[in-house]
């Protein structure tokens, strides 16, 4: 008998080519998706940190955001205050996707730990990492 499909709520940033690839892994698993755009959802400290606290501060971060790979903003420097006030002043920074089923939330794309959590079915697993931007010119960085 076959497991039960998850039904995830997926914050995502529109058009993002790895979002995309991301979804149609889980979509291609028969899971269910309820997509939110990362960008605009109605962030608070509370809300952000259910999906964070489990994480080190420097893993809450989008590594593709361009004030990261700028060196303005050096995750590896900033207590959890002042990096939960940084991410929701500007969400493009956020780690991504952020995902929820139920009560079990999920920050980043590991294909390993996402296996491990809900099943990607039988397709083929990649061994890595589906998180990180599908397009060299950033579609994945750009604010809209």
């Amino acid at each position: 008998m076959k497991a039960p499909m998850a039904h995830i709520t997926f914050y995502e940033k529109p058009g993002c080519g790895g979002n995309a690839r991301q979804k149609a892994m889980l979509l291609a698993a028969q899971h269910t998706l309820d997509v939110k755009n990362l960008l605009d959802a109605p962030w608070t400290k509370d809300s952000l940190l259910l999906f964070l606290k489990p994480l080190a501060v420097a893993e809450w971060f989008n590594r593709a955001a361009p004030q990261v790979k700028s060196g303005e903003v050096v995750p590896e420097s900033l207590d959890a205050e002042t990096a939960l006030a940084l991410l929701l002043a500007q969400p493009l920074l956020i780690r991504r996707p952020l995902m929820e089923v139920g009560e079990q939330r999920m920050v980043g794309f590991d294909t390993a730990a996402v296996h491990a959590w809900i099943g990607l079915g039988e397709q083929p697993v990649p061994p890595r990492s589906l998180e990180g931007c599908a397009a060299a010119a950033g579609d994945c960085t750009s604010p809209l």
